[in-house]
């Protein structure tokens, strides 16, 4: 799917699938793209990747048809546009709380390369836009993806404002950032935790906003909270997979084989 089909799919609620990636074999793509994800979730909040292997990751992955969209180590503009101009088809904000947050976000995903007072102006009162640069802005971003991470107890709090900004295509709950927030650090079977993740659904689904958990441990409660209103289903990653799948059969291996 391109990023167009994306958004539109987050937006009227069909599910969109993905992963997050982080190896850097060359074989890689190829083999995320055979199995089925719509786009990949690239992480530089956690994971240290220089620019220039960052913007191998998203050539490489744009060139398959396959959007990677790229988590940034802070919610600053700047660094969006970094991501967007190293090749990435789209922007995670992490650790979002604030709806002028998110405001800033798409100042620097959907309304690229306008800054400063006109930028503002953009984003205040849209209709101060001539309509040939709306159009253009709409020519040039509008495939690109915007997803925040709602991460906390004040993100909640705001989410209906946070939801209500033009341009955000998706919020996406980080599970572990949640619980701790929560005060039920990695509890995830807790019913404060599942009462939180279906709140976040319920209220994003209601603005028409893609709304999804990054989880690995338990596809069972991946589904469930899916059919519970998540239409992003943003599974694992490479390796929490490989070292689960490897576990998983070299302990078979050993009780077979009765060492």
């Amino acid at each position: 799917m391109n990023g167009r089909a994306i958004i539109e799919a987050l937006h009227s609620g069909r599910r969109i699938y993905s992963s997050a990636i982080v190896a850097m074999s060359p074989l890689w793509p190829a083999l995320a793209k055979q199995a089925g994800i719509d786009f990949v979730f690239v992480d530089t909040e956690h994971v240290p990747l220089d620019r220039q292997t960052l913007s191998w990751i998203c050539q490489t992955y744009s060139a398959l048809g396959v959007p990677p969209v790229v988590r940034i180590p802070c919610n600053d503009p700047f660094e969006a546009c970094k991501v967007l101009d190293a090749g990435a088809g789209g922007v995670i904000g992490p650790y979002v709380e604030t709806a002028e947050q998110v405001r800033g976000l798409v100042g620097a995903v959907k309304l690229r390369p306008l800054k400063g007072r006109r930028l503002q102006e953009a984003l205040t009162i849209p209709k101060t836009m001539e309509p040939e640069l709306a159009d253009y802005l709409e020519r040039r971003n509008g495939d690109k993806i915007l997803i925040v991470n709602i991460e906390s107890v004040p993100a909640m709090e705001n989410l209906h404002e946070i939801c209500s900004v033009p341009g955000l295509d998706a919020v996406l709950i980080g599970p572990h950032d949640l619980s701790c927030n929560l005060g039920i650090p990695e509890q995830y079977d807790h019913p404060k935790f599942d009462e939180a993740v279906r709140k976040i659904f319920e209220i994003a689904r209601s603005h028409n906003v893609g709304a999804g958990i990054h989880f690995w441990l338990g596809i069972e409660k991946e589904v469930a909270w899916s059919k519970a209103g998540g239409n992003l289903v943003m599974h694992s990653s490479d390796l929490a997979a490989f070292s689960r799948t490897l576990k998983t059969e070299i302990d078979y291996l050993k009780k077979s084989l009765e060492d």
